[in-house]
């Protein structure tokens, strides 16, 4: 891999969007100009600026797997359920595995010295105040996933833990609950529901997304690649990137990405209708979906037009303000005392529980690793090109730690709290007597926790501005994402791409849930996630080489104490 320095006249980066590095930084040596195997044109007075090979085979084939799973739904739904069915008998270790390799890479650059790189150069300076910066990552990151499991799965691994095992005829477990259960054990299976819930919602996640987001950032900002997820893959297939090598690993990327992010999007349409048919007595059944996602669809394509200074950013804001509010509302009006007690038991459970929970062989809990597990991590798999990517394109101006902890660590807290409130809130109904949100399909569970607290109407109506607002953001910085890896790594190409991608997003969630409803967008999710988990793997190495080659910010000098007179 032959680099030279960032001040090389030759390489005309910020005629294609992708800005110079600030100070010291090692660029790429390549002759490959960004966008040079694009197709330009402007049909009917509308710009367009394409990958050819890219964009033609994604968007052929995404659309065929629409028509064809609105015009087959029956034969659809057994394909998706045959495939995950497959992959959690086969596949399960590999992704925990996997998982737990991501994880540990991204500790290990906080504490090494590698952690003193600088994105976008030595000298690079932020592009959006920390505020606004944790605001679009976290909102891109789960913010629909948070409003739909943020009550129901505590509750659900409660309940499990509660019941405790039981053994088929064939000597296999057929409970859900995690680990070894508690049977019986009302404090037992509250701490166990928790760590498992806290599993799926901290450290790994975050690592999948920290681990594509640094990669691409890097090889973007500091090595002036383009922005899309083929450019990680330099220093393993050098300049064989830009053919079809590269061109396969970038419609993988956009494949992953859409199903993860339709997988989002219907999660959080069924939980907006649950809701609005909760509230004001309509907006059940499928025609209300669809409607939903449509008229959402079309909202968030207006915050597509506006850009990510204007419409994410603002739109990220706004949802973590409101966010807050809920959350606040929860803490000051449920059980208050015993939420912050239980947060910092909630953590020690967790990371007790989690070498056990995060262990990929032997495992006698089938249900919970390969039901819920196995489930999740393919779906943030899936879900860490758009995620990474979007991260990367507001990261430029921090440090590789700096990045790296506040993406990792900082979400994780957030986290735990969040379904730390909102369990823990709805475990004490249960346990109070109240089995209306534990009784309730997944869903409704959220409304059910609030119509036990005071101001039920506000704070449904709250979440479900939530949930929608959740949904905008994510279809608005998902079409961004993916449109940029359609774009040949273009982070400025025309807007009426992300247009087109936006509608594309919705009309796969649609067809998902018209095709076999929650357990297609499982399935689809699982099954998208497994080849992208390979690529994951080679880019741990390949971010390592990118980050070798990079200078670091040099350590602050000690002060020197005067000599003694």
């Amino acid at each position: 891999m032959e680099e030279k320095p960032a001040q090389a006249p030759d390489i005309p980066l910020e005629s294609v969007g992708i800005p110079a590095p600030q100070g010291a930084a090692n660029l790429i040596d390549t002759d490959y100009q960004i966008g040079q195997d694009n197709y330009q044109a402007s049909p009917l007075g509308v710009s367009i600026d394409i990958h050819s090979s890219v964009f033609a085979v994604s968007a052929l084939m995404i659309l065929g797997f629409v028509v064809l799973t609105l015009a087959l739904p029956e034969q659809a739904t057994a394909i998706f359920n045959g495939a995950k069915n497959w992959i959690n008998a086969n596949a399960t270790w590999f992704y925990l595995l996997s998982a737990n390799v991501f994880v540990l890479l991204c500790l290990g650059l906080i504490v090494s010295p590698l952690g003193r790189v600088r994105i976008g150069g030595a000298d690079a300076t932020p592009d959006f105040s920390r505020i606004s910066w944790f605001a679009m990552l976290f909102a891109a990151g789960m913010g629909i996933g948070l409003m739909f499991y943020g009550v129901a799965e505590p509750l659900t691994h409660y309940g499990t833990s509660l019941e405790g095992i039981a053994v088929g005829e064939d000597g296999v477990r057929t409970d859900w609950a995690p680990l070894r259960g508690a049977g019986g054990d009302e404090a037992a299976a509250t701490r166990l529901g928790m760590a498992a819930t806290l599993l799926h919602w901290s450290l790994h996640p975050w690592a999948m997304y920290a681990i594509v987001a640094l990669a691409l950032a890097i090889f973007s900002y500091n090595k002036g690649l383009p922005m899309t997820v083929r450019s990680i893959f330099y220093p393993i297939l050098g300049e064989r990137i830009w053919g079809w090598p590269g061109h396969i690993v970038d419609i993988l990327a956009v494949f992953a990405t859409l199903f993860g992010l339709a997988t989002s999007l219907g999660f959080g349409a069924e939980q907006a209708a649950s809701g609005l048919h909760y509230l004001f007595g309509f907006g059940d059944g499928d025609v209300t979906l669809v409607l939903l996602i449509t008229g959402i669809t079309a909202v968030a394509l207006g915050s597509i037009v506006a850009g990510v200074d204007k419409g994410v950013k603002r739109l990220s804001e706004v949802n973590m303000v409101l966010a807050f509010l809920l959350l606040m509302f929860v803490v000051v009006v449920g059980p208050s005392l015993l939420i912050f007690k239980s947060f910092f038991q909630n953590i020690v459970s967790y990371l007790g529980e989690l070498p056990f929970l995060s262990n990929p062989f032997a495992r006698k809990d089938v249900n919970y690793s390969q039901g819920w597990t196995t489930f999740y991590w393919g779906w943030w798999i899936s879900w860490s090109p758009f995620v990474g990517m979007f991260i990367a394109r507001v990261s430029r101006g921090r440090s590789v730690r700096e990045f790296l902890i506040s993406v990792l660590l900082i979400p994780t807290t957030v986290s735990i709290f969040w379904f730390t409130a909102f369990g823990t809130t709805a475990i004490d109904q249960v346990r109070n007597g109240f089995d209306g949100a534990v009784s309730a399909e997944l869903p409704l569970q959220l409304f059910m926790m609030l119509s036990e607290l005071p101001l039920t109407d506000i704070t449904s109506f709250i979440g479900i501005v939530l949930v929608l607002v959740f949904f905008i953001t994510s279809s608005d910085s998902g079409s961004l994402v993916i449109d940029t890896i359609a774009a040949g790594g273009k982070i400025d190409a025309p807007k009426p791409q992300r247009v087109f991608w936006g509608i594309t997003e919705g009309a796969v969630a649609i067809a998902l849930l018209l095709g076999g409803g929650l357990a297609a967008l499982q399935a689809v999710a699982v099954s998208a996630g497994l080849p992208f988990t390979f690529l994951l793997l080679a880019g741990c190495y390949a971010i390592v080489r990118g980050l070798l080659s990079e200078p670091r910010i040099a350590k602050p000098a000690k002060p020197v104490k005067p000599a003694a007179a």
